[in-house]
């Protein structure tokens, strides 16, 4: 993912105490669906002064996720109200907040702890239960792409399987954001993670790149279909498999699960339906599940495991682990 540095303009407009300050604030909007580099707009806006449990915010840096470019073309199931500001992912620094505000201050630095803010704008204007303190020690980069990509593969090796020290989990899409994060949260967890690639002329340089995140072993699609890594016992079969792919990578994947394994499905990037054998269902009993972080966070935006997780993500982070 690409990080999209937010580049603002503030105006300071000073009254004879000079006691009112507003920032003038640049905003990626559109007001219909269609194709980003049609429909989006770079307007300026005027943000007040953050009143009552408000936080104003500069943001430092914004990513570019595909489900930003599915919204705005209208492809993705969240359609929000119109005019639309882009984005759902950012971190910002805190430059002014409200007389009710106990928990930030200036200085903070803070991500979004809430979904569908529209995070593609200089500035920002939002309810201080809405954000999330980062900790000093966590990049921009960072923080600006953890509630997506990170929290999606945490969510998925934590709530579908109880994983343990040297079981193993396939997974394709290993080279996408989410499939490196998932790499990494297997390494941590002393969890053997074999992933899986389309074959390209620099694969051995994106194999060697995957394992130093800490992969068991990445292959390619062919590799997959032939593969005795279980067979021969290397690897135990996976519990687990992670899909983003769909179509035939899914179905190899899930040729390779162990007995009672679940094969999650997140995202479709091949655009062909996961089909299921009859066999698999019966007599291996296997379990298709599906995954999407936004309900999740929906369902459990006051859970005790929301928190839990954003700390050990953040410890994750400051230990260089992920």
């Amino acid at each position: 993912m690409s990080i999209l540095l937010a580049r603002h303009t503030a105006a300071v407009h000073r009254g004879q105490l000079q006691r009112h300050m507003s920032v003038v604030a640049s905003v990626l909007r559109y007001a219909e669906f269609g194709d980003p580099a049609k429909v989006i707009r770079l307007e300026q806006e005027t943000v007040p002064d953050p009143a009552g449990g408000q936080v104003l915010i500069k943001t430092l840096g914004a990513p570019i996720n595909p489900a930003d470019i599915n919204t705005v073309q209208g492809k993705y199931p969240v359609k929000p109200p119109f005019p639309a500001v882009g984005g759902n992912e950012c971190v910002g620094e805190v430059i002014s907040v409200g007389a009710q505000v106990s928990g930030l201050k200036v200085g903070d630095r803070v991500i979004p702890f809430a979904t569908g803010l529209g995070t593609w704008r200089s500035h920002a204007l939002y309810s201080a239960a809405s954000l999330m303190k980062v900790p000093e020690a966590i990049g921009i980069a960072e923080a600006a792409t953890l509630t997506v990509n990170p929290c999606t593969g945490y969510r998925m090796l934590k709530d579908f399987v109880p994983l343990k020290a040297g079981d193993t989990v396939i997974q394709n899409g290993a080279n996408s954001a989410c499939g490196q994060a998932i790499i990494q949260l297997c390494r941590a967890w002393d969890v053997q993670c074999v992933g899986i690639v389309r074959d390209r002329p620099e694969f051995s340089k994106l194999r060697d790149y995957l394992k130093n995140l800490g992969a068991a072993e990445i292959l390619t699609e062919e590799e997959l279909r032939i593969t005795k890594l279980f067979k021969d016992g290397i690897f135990k079969k996976p519990k687990l498999a992670l899909n983003c792919v769909g179509g035939k990578n899914a179905l190899e994947m899930s040729r390779h699960l162990d007995n009672h394994g679940v094969m999650v499905t997140y995202g479709g990037m091949s655009r062909e339906p996961v089909t299921v054998p009859t066999a698999a269902l019966i007599f291996k009993d296997l379990q298709f599940s599906g995954f999407w972080m936004t309900r999740w966070t929906k369902q459990n935006a006051e859970s005790s495991k929301r928190s839990e997780m954003f700390q050990e993500l953040f410890g994750l982070i400051e230990k260089g682990a992920l």
